[in-house]
């Protein structure tokens, strides 16, 4: 496979500069899962604005998914083909104005155009990481580079949980999306001044030609390869619990099987972002230096599905050890960060892009199904209970509920075993 990195030079591989650019792609990052996660923190206040029961919420909530899937099928493409730096200085764009119309807005309709754009701008910030580590980074780099990206998401998952929450506390909703408003256009600002899309003895994209080595035929055989699906749905698989269960329903459970305030809830679901953050690098690095990815993938899902399940269905854990719980829950979450890896081994760097978007498809597909099935479960077992006029779940109903998300990591687990290692290594050389 030729690698368009190793026309790098030793001093633009070895400079300050990409890791400026890598460090603004994560900023992008950071304010993409801040927007995902935030309605976790506020489900209460949008459930009594809108006035929507369960499926209403986790729908509302789901509308940046659907947003995310439709436009995951074209950014990829864009980002191979057009100018990286304008995409995605006008993606975040695109989110920061979606933050500020659902501050200011008390229809439910308009509320869900804005998670819409929310989502429909979200979708590059993965896209546009990955671009530019296969573009500024040596290939040795990029799993560990890579795997830095759940370093920067899971810092704004964890911001849009026990921070956000206290200034929704003392400051109250609005204000508070209107602030992560003004946080989207200072970072599209700061993207446009600094970003370069290549290194100049790449030369930068100019033209809307497409970058050599791009063909239909290549896309097709990204789309007809057995192993980028597998890829696809294990990224999904693994990575929608975390986006589920820490980005909208985790919170009320945890209010409610332990008795905790809003804040302590979400300080505990934070967690489970901090040990994402420090598991995507290092399980990259590890798997680099295994030289066995799949069989870290494979382990990793496990210890996802174990740790999730007595995470719902012990009750009366001990805080701290339910707070190892939800670290190592996220830890070994970050196998998923593998994926990419493992793709861009398969195919050419060319589609980089190309590829990314397609395994992050899995991630949108279940994300949209499952926000707003999960409510529909808790509609369906509630018992009549109000509370402040919404509907209050019983424990009882949250088990129910949530049991889809560890079946999820168990399938990850299972579909890991299709792929193995050898045969990575072996279509990777053909590449």
């Amino acid at each position: 496979m030729k690698q368009q990195n190793n026309n790098l030079t030793h001093s633009e591989t070895s400079s300050v500069y990409p890791w400026i650019v890598i460090t603004l792609c994560s900023a992008f990052l950071f304010y993409k899962y801040i927007l995902q996660v935030y309605p976790s923190i506020m489900t209460v206040q949008l459930m009594q604005e809108f006035h929507v029961s369960g499926i209403g919420l986790g729908n509302l909530a789901a509308t940046f998914y659907y947003a995310y899937l439709i436009m995951q099928l074209f950014a990829g493409i864009l980002i191979d083909r057009f100018n990286p730096r304008y995409l995605t200085a006008g993606a975040i764009a695109c989110c920061a104005l979606g933050a500020y119309v659902f501050s200011h807005t008390d229809n439910l309709l308009v509320a869900c155009i804005a998670r819409a754009l929310m989502g429909a701008g979200a979708t590059f910030a993965t896209v546009s990481y990955m671009k530019m580590v296969a573009v500024w980074f040596k290939p040795q780099q990029f799993a560990f580079v890579g795997g830095l990206l759940a370093t920067a998401a899971m810092l704004g998952a964890i911001f849009g949980q026990a921070p956000l929450s206290i200034v929704v506390k003392y400051a109250g909703w609005r204000d508070s999306i209107l602030f992560c408003a003004i946080l989207g256009f200072i970072i599209c600002i700061l993207f446009l001044a600094v970003v370069k899309d290549k290194p100049d003895n790449l030369g930068v994209q100019k033209t809307k030609k497409s970058s050599p080595g791009f063909s239909k035929k290549e896309l097709l055989q990204v789309l007809k390869n057995k192993k980028n699906w597998l890829l696809t749905f294990y990224s999904g698989l693994i990575y929608t619990p975390i986006a589920v269960f820490g980005g909208l329903w985790g919170n009320p459970f945890i209010e409610k099987a332990y008795n905790l305030s809003q804040t302590d809830a979400a300080s505990l679901i934070s967690l489970i972002f901090i040990g994402l953050a420090f598991g995507g690098p290092l399980i990259g690095l590890l798997a680099e230096r295994a030289g066995n990815k799949q069989r870290v993938m494979l382990w990793g899902a496990l210890f996802c599905s174990i740790s999730l399940s007595l995470i719902i269905y012990c009750p009366a854990l001990p805080i701290g050890f339910l707070g190892c719980l939800m670290f190592l829950f996220g830890f070994a979450a970050g196998s998923f960060m593998l994926a990419f890896a493992v793709a861009k081994d398969l195919n050419n760097i060319a589609l980089a892009a190309t590829v990314v978007a397609l395994i992050n498809t899995g991630d949108a597909i279940l994300g949209s199904i499952t926000e707003p099935l999960i409510g529909k479960f808790l509609d369906l077992s509630w018992t009549g209970e109000l509370v402040n006029g919404i509907q209050a779940f019983s424990l009882h109903d949250y088990h129910l509920a949530l049991l889809p998300l560890p079946l999820y990591l168990l399938i990850g687990f299972l579909l890991m075993c299709f792929i193995k290692e050898k045969a990575i290594h072996k279509e990777s050389s053909r590449s």
